[in-house]
């Protein structure tokens, strides 16, 4: 980020709410450290959003077994995370609105903290699951607000702001997925400790939204006094029908497709590898470069699709990559294995582009939030059936053809649904609204 960049972002800059968008700037003018402070609260809650997951994956087996799980409930706490998301994700417009989103990700930061703190020192597979429910509570509400909170503190720098905190959640998928071993056998070898260390980053990511969520509620409060004063009634805006906007459906039904091909490749790129004869250590590390792909490209795509007017190219181009990483896996899988990770690592970089679109498909801060929560709530739901299915089929076929083939063949639709996405309109246009 250049030095002008940070400036701007530094810059002190008007919130604008939706019942008023020109109230006098007395009102909206926010503290000159509110934008710093900012920045680093949107890295901190980034870095903690997926460290949850990954890091009771590196410990599953340990885990599993320290609690005497059965078979079922270790598949049910599998397909938890993206359950958890689509359904605590749908409440966010509501808390945002009644709260405002600065204390709802605070909110969130906390649940996700309490969670981790909570779950080692369960002793049955009830509570471990109520735990982690309740830290992917947080992470559901975090993931739909992070996009609104870009939205208001920095509409002009809407791709460079989503490139900083994607970049940061692929580097908090990465380091929890690599780190957790190892940590785990420093501090003695117990899985408890080892899953107990993330809550320790999630506390910190807890301390600047505490100011920052003041500072937002104070702000609400002045604008609303400011309006009484001028005899203005404050309406809460609810934002668009967003079941009415064919781009919302396009965002959703995108997000829910490259949400699938990404659970697929953490959940069995693996084996994929090491049925092809490579070894199972290469294999892991092969699932790790996949995975660090995400951390430059992270901050690179949603800057560029920040500077495009249509998005689609970038969508369509991501898909090809994946069609060439699985037809790598479909013919040779051991000889190119490490170009067949890269690709891979490339395509999944759709995530970081689907949340740069939701910030551009929509106006204002409200349509954001709805959009932000349709997408992700439908797109999880989407997604929760694939690895099952591709389980089942590699199970029942006896080898990874066709699973292959059908993720090749899901990268078609989500091509198309990208470059639907992607085109240069919005939410509010779609559905009638005026600004």
């Amino acid at each position: 980020m250049s030095d002008d960049e940070l400036q701007t972002l530094n810059r002190p800059q008007v919130v604008r709410t939706p019942a008023d968008q020109r109230l006098p700037a007395s009102a909206h003018v926010a503290p000159t450290w509110l934008g710093p402070v900012l920045i680093v609260g949107i890295v901190l809650a980034a870095l903690n959003l997926r460290p949850a997951i990954t890091s009771l994956g590196a410990l599953f087996e340990e885990t599993r077994t320290g609690l005497g799980m059965s078979g079922t409930v270790a598949g049910l706490i599998t397909s938890v995370p993206a359950l958890c998301f689509a359904v605590f994700g749908v409440t966010a417009p509501r808390l945002s609105r009644r709260f405002g989103p600065a204390a709802v990700v605070c909110a969130g930061m906390a649940a996700i903290a309490t969670g981790l703190l909570i779950r080692p020192f369960t002793s049955g597979a009830v509570g471990f699951l109520a735990a982690s429910a309740l830290s992917l509570a947080g992470i559901a509400l975090t993931n739909v607000l992070l996009p609104v909170i870009v939205k208001r503190y920095f509409p002009d720098r809407v791709g460079t702001m989503t490139g900083l905190y994607s970049m940061a959640l692929a580097a908090g998928t990465s380091l929890a997925a690599a780190a957790t071993v190892p940590l785990t056998g420093a501090l003695g070898g117990s899985w408890r400790t080892g899953l107990l260390v993330w809550a320790l980053l999630a506390l910190i990511a807890v301390l600047p939204w505490l100011p920052i969520a003041r500072a937002s509620r104070r702000a609400a409060r002045a604008a609303a006094a400011e309006q009484a004063g001028a005899g203005t009634a404050v309406r809460a805006d609810a934002g668009p029908r967003i079941a009415r906007s064919r781009t919302a459906w396009a965002l959703a039904c995108y997000f829910g497709l490259q949400a699938t091909g990404a659970y697929v490749t953490m959940g069995w790129l693996p084996q994929i590898f090491r049925d092809a004869g490579v070894s199972a250590s290469t294999a892991g590390v092969l699932l790790a470069v996949t995975m660090v792909m995400g951390v430059p490209l992270a901050f690179v795509i949603p800057r560029l699709a920040g500077r495009m007017r249509n998005q689609g190219a970038i969508a369509a181009a991501l898909g090809l990559f994946g069609l060439a990483g699985y037809l790598g896996l479909y013919f040779a899988p051991a000889a190119g294995a490490w170009a067949w990770a890269l690709l891979l690592g490339i395509s999944n970089c759709a995530f970081p582009l689907v949340i740069t679109l939701i910030g551009l498909r929509a106006k204002s801060p409200a349509g954001v939030v709805k959009l932000s929560a349709f997408a992700q709530s439908i797109g999880y739901l989407i997604s929760i059936p694939g690895p099952l299915l591709i389980g089942t089929l590699y199970q029942h076929s006896g080898g990874w053809d066709l699973p292959l083939a059908l993720m090749a063949g899901l990268l078609v639709p989500q091509m198309l649904l990208g470059v639907l996405a992607g085109r240069d309109r919005t939410i509010e246009d779609e559905c009638g609204m005026r600004d």
